[in-house]
């Protein structure tokens, strides 16, 4: 089963538990709180249907249903919990804080009486469906498609040491990667899968989904190049802990199912802010492209009285994991500006009209982007996509470029506030530092800062 069908069974569990709560609570505060007959008028039946959609969706803002196959007891009990009393006190101050009550502490026993039954009866499949999982898992019924890379006495050492366990770990062992010719230990163990410089293929045609890197601590420009080069896919990276040191602040302590490996985790976002993100980048796209119709319409007209030429300029960029993606812009540059190949701009290029400086100075260029943000191609605030012509040139002289492919890109980053437009290939290594520090930091809070920002740079017309 995958991870969606998972997820899909999830939602519709919970749909169920949900309106059983409802009717269940219902039933109670008739009889017991306002000592009524029973009855069930419309305005039950719409709820019926309203309040377990509002669980469904706070629950996806929770973030409880990303990536549920790595779900655990502990965590699906934080989660039942949390998103129980945020919905809670959300329903009690809709619903109930308007209730005929003889004394105020009727208003506790309706809100406890509520948290409990939605906390119970949520929690008690959840924990069945996880348990039943979790079992699997130790039994080796389920797991995680993996590789080692590395086949030297490192790799077999923690071959050896993950078959030690009590109980399955998770890892589905698909075989190895060898970084140097001689790395052949675990030829006897596992299957031989290639060579590194092949680990796109590997990873793309095996349905990968955890690497574990097997590398001397004293190896650290590999290991570097190798956690840069995995980086842009969605897997989860595991290191040994000599490495520690390496990567201090990229690194996070785990033992999900088990396993003590040290986890490379270039995001600190939680969950829920990740759902979040998502919900206001569509909000905030959906509501920007009817407002600014007036805005498109005068920036066309004008784009296209500066100089012959489409309106609106598209170009192949790599986002989210390496896609490839269409990004629209309205043309700052005479039509045909790059028949000679791939060429960035500069503060003074001949090429770009008398509009297109205006529109780059205000960052107005951008705003067609908020239908790539609606196709899930981009995001609101993320580092600044990229052609493969120049990520290739940019990753021979730093690989932690390709960490900015663990997230959407954006229409504005820290790096674009920062440092604005890159000229050359020097520019964008610069600036893909602040990206990274983004990565690192990324929160709605920081977020929200650089939209604020971006909208100055807007008004003021400083941008570079």
């Amino acid at each position: 089963m995958t991870t969606r069908q998972k997820a899909i069974i999830l939602v519709l569990i919970d749909l169920i538990t949900a309106a059983l709560v409802w009717f269940l609570f219902y039933v109670y505060r008739i009889q017991n709180v306002e000592k009524m007959e029973l009855t069930f008028k419309g305005s039950f039946y719409i709820s019926m249907v309203v309040v377990p959609l509002f669980w469904i969706l706070l629950y996806t803002i929770q973030g409880t249903y990303h990536n549920v196959k790595r779900n655990y007891r502990l965590k699906t009990l934080k989660q039942t919990f949390s998103g129980t009393l945020m919905g809670g006190l959300l329903i009690f101050f809709v619903f109930f804080l308007n209730d005929y009550v003889n004394t105020y502490t009727q208003f506790y026993s309706i809100f406890f009486v509520f948290l409990g039954l939605h906390f119970g009866i949520t929690l008690i499949p959840r924990i069945i469906i996880t348990s039943i999982h979790v079992r699997r898992i130790h039994k080796g019924l389920d797991g995680f498609n993996t590789i080692i890379i590395g086949g030297s006495n490192k790799a077999l050492e923690i071959l050896e040491e993950i078959k030690k366990l009590n109980q399955n770990p998770g890892y589905n062992f698909i075989g190895f990667v060898n970084i140097n010719g001689s790395d052949t230990l675990l030829q006897n163990e596992m299957p031989y899968l290639g060579h590194i410089d092949n680990i796109h293929e590997i990873l793309t045609d095996l349905e990968i989904e955890e690497a574990i890197i097997a590398l001397e601590s004293s190896d650290h420009e590999r290991l570097k190049g190798i956690i840069g080069s995995l980086s842009r896919y969605n897997i989860k990276i595991s290191t040994i802990p000599d490495a520690f040191d390496i990567l201090a602040g990229q690194l996070k302590m785990s033992s999900i199912f088990g396993a003590l490996l040290l986890n490379v985790t270039p995001s600190s976002m939680p969950d829920w802010q990740f759902s979040t993100k998502r919900l206001i980048d569509i909000g905030v796209s959906g509501i920007a492209m009817i407002l600014l119709i007036p805005v498109y319409i005068t920036l066309a007209i004008l784009v296209k009285i500066s100089s012959k030429g489409p309106i609106f300029f598209k170009q192949e960029r790599i986002g989210k994991e390496g896609k490839k993606f269409q990004i629209i812009k309205f043309r700052t540059m005479v039509n045909n500006a790059e028949t000679n190949g791939p060429q960035l701009s500069s503060s003074n290029d001949y090429r770009i009209t008398k509009v297109g400086k205006f529109l780059r100075k205000t960052r107005l260029d951008e705003f067609p982007q908020f239908w790539n943000v609606l196709k899930g191609d981009m995001s609101l605030v993320g580092p600044r996509p990229e052609r493969q012509f120049y990520i290739d040139q940019i990753t021979m002289q730093d690989p932690q470029y390709l960490y900015l492919h663990k997230v959407r890109p954006g229409i504005t980053s820290w790096g674009q506030v920062k440092f604005g437009y890159a000229e050359n290939v020097d520019q964008m290594i610069q600036r893909m530092k602040y990206d990274l520090l983004y990565i690192r930091n990324m929160s709605l809070a920081l977020d929200f800062k650089i939209m604020f920002y971006t909208i100055a740079i807007i008004f003021k017309g400083t941008g570079k």
